[in-house]
């Protein structure tokens, strides 16, 4: 028997990336390809690349160059949403081989067995219409499975080069999405998160809504755990927070994107929304959800943002009854009509304003935990073993450590929540 090809995959960015690599690597024939680690020397590694900030561009450059390094005679395949945007640039990398951008990745396998077979010079199969769309899911986590049920945005943020990383919004039917969730849940996946750039927006195109399928998920009676991804504050409708208020199925767990407590900062970015209604929106989830997490994105130093801007958003995190906080510092990205305004925050004002947001993220998850210590919350285990402990979490998104136990691998049990140390709860009385 002729040894298998060995191939690598690292992802960067977000889970919509992930659920797209997982789908990628099952593309190709498993009795030719043996997947393996990335650290490991393989004969073609892949790099789903991102360039939603300056840090993920950077680390989508290094991870190109270690890739070769590792391997000199290796095929190194950049695809993804910064190969589709610094087309040229990545291509113009001596170190890499084949060049797919986020709609044409997934003919990745193909090039790959025509480089294999035939010595060709660089592969470039880019689109500007990325009007295609195909739901898929990630495999391999035993636990969890990100589910892709929407891609592009239509919104055009002032300061996101996403939109032309990926093109319009579109999805699939409520039907067929569905079907497709079915398949994972029989594969013996208990949670799975719904994931996409603008996933509340999904349907609109084919008369549907958001609203409509998450209601058909929650009437299936095979699905244990369905977890939302972000969702825009204006497309979080009120009869999609009392369904999930509702439900046994969907997770009181919201992560919602607010970018500036500043309504004068939510202009200039071009937000379809204003504080008022995210406020309206996190007092809603908490009056039908008093225990539901909600997490929040923000973004630091955007142009134009003033010290009363930032402390308007200081005073209405510190207000509002949020669990946690994804802090970015802004970063200019090419094309963006942001990266043309002329008020520029400095860069250390930018770093400082993170520093003091990601502390009172620290503040806010803290007393979330605080206050769901000592109540019974169920808890779906994961399988890795980490110094004789095991973690999980909560229906509503609460980590979770106890002694690493096999039979409650991808189990859901009821668990009493105990002390508080660092980011984890420990376990008290557990019911299988």
């Amino acid at each position: 028997m002729n040894e298998k090809i060995k191939i690598a995959f690292h992802t960067l960015g977000c889970k919509l990336n992930f659920s797209e690599t997982s789908f990628l690597s099952r593309k190709f024939n498993p009795d030719i390809y043996e997947i393996v680690d990335f650290k490991e020397q393989a004969d073609i590694y892949v790099i789903n690349t991102c360039l939603v900030t300056e840090r993920a561009e950077k680390k989508s450059w290094a991870f190109l160059r270690a890739a070769k390094r590792r391997n000199p005679k290796a095929i190194v395949a950049a695809v993804g949403c910064f190969s589709e945007v610094k087309k040229q640039e990545v291509l113009d990398i001596s170190e890499v081989d084949v060049v797919l951008g986020s709609s044409d990745k997934f003919n990745l396998p193909e090039k790959i067995n025509n480089l294999l077979g035939i010595n060709q010079d660089k592969t470039i199969e880019l689109t500007n219409t990325n009007d295609n769309f195909q739901t898929l899911y990630s495999l391999g986590d035993r636990t969890r499975s990100f589910f892709k049920i929407q891609d592009g945005c239509d919104y055009f943020c002032t300061y996101c080069a996403v939109p032309f990383a990926r093109g319009r919004s579109r999805s699939d039917t409520v039907e067929h999405t569905v079907k497709e969730a079915l398949k994972i849940a029989d594969a013996g996946i208990k949670e799975i998160i719904l994931t996409g750039v603008n996933i509340g927006d999904f349907g609109r195109k084919n008369g549907e809504n958001f609203y409509s399928l998450l209601s058909a998920l929650n009437n299936e009676n095979k699905f244990e755990r369905i977890r939302i991804s972000s969702v825009e504050p204006n497309l979080l409708t009120d009869e999609i927070i009392e369904l999930v208020a509702g439900s046994k199925v969907l997770q009181p767990h919201f992560h919602i994107p607010l970018q500036s407590g500043s309504d004068n900062v939510l202009k200039a970015m071009k937000r379809r929304y204003n504080t008022a209604l995210f406020a309206e929106r996190l007092k809603k989830i908490k009056q039908l959800m008093p225990h539901c997490c909600i997490a929040v994105d923000l973004i630091s130093g955007f142009p134009g943002e003033s010290e009363d801007d930032f402390s308007n958003s200081i005073a209405l995190l510190e207000s509002l009854d949020i669990s946690y906080m994804h802090v970015f510092t802004y970063s200019e990205r090419e094309g963006t009509p942001a990266a043309q305004m002329t008020e520029v925050v400095p860069h250390a004002v930018r770093t400082a304003r993170s520093r003091q947001l990601m502390a009172l993220s620290d503040h806010k998850k803290k007393e979330f935990y605080l206050k769901n210590s000592g109540t019974v919350r169920n808890v779906l285990f994961e399988s890795d073993n980490d110094k004789g402990m095991m973690n999980g979490f909560t229906d509503n998104y609460i980590k979770v450590k106890t002694k690493f136990n096999s039979d409650l691998i991808n189990q859901i049990v009821s668990v009493k929540l105990s002390v508080l140390e660092k980011d984890v709860i420990f376990a008290g009385e557990i019911n299988s």
